[in-house]
């Protein structure tokens, strides 16, 4: 997957994750998306509680998922999350694999936007703070 900077990671479908039918319930997909960007802002050393002791919230404003084919219990899956945005908003793109076949399940994006925690504004560039921990990826991809 590509993009400034991304995860990926294994997880097993969780039986309390599931319908009746043993089919992964259409909700849960966001919350693995939420894990893995979660993983995704650890590793660019600027998580939630980061953002937060900086000043800023970062909530999201729009969140976008196509189901391709269905998950179910006990199964392997492998989420993946990119930032591919950043300049104006946080763009992070998710794909959900089944790891054995390589098949996607899922795909869908979100998009954060930095809001002032002191004047409850919405920033319309990126923070600075935000800035200084992707440039040096920026230059890797250069």
């Amino acid at each position: 997957m590509k993009g400034i900077l991304a995860i990926e990671m294994d997880m097993i479908i969780p039986f309390h994750d599931v319908d009746s039918m043993g089919i992964t319930w259409h909700g849960n997909y966001l919350r693995y998306f939420e894990v893995a960007r979660c993983k995704l802002l650890d590793k660019l050393g600027y998580n939630y509680r980061q953002m937060q002791a900086s000043g800023y919230a970062w909530p999201v404003v729009d969140a976008q998922i196509k189901y391709v084919k269905t998950s179910t219990f006990d199964q392997q899956v492998t989420v993946k999350a990119a930032i591919v945005e950043w300049e104006n908003r946080l763009k992070i793109n998710y794909q959900i694999i089944d790891t054995a076949t390589g098949e996607r399940i899922t795909k869908g994006y979100t998009i954060q936007a930095a809001v002032d925690m002191k004047t409850q504004e919405l920033c319309f560039v990126t923070p600075d703070v935000f800035q200084q921990k992707i440039q040096p990826l920026l230059v890797q991809h250069e």
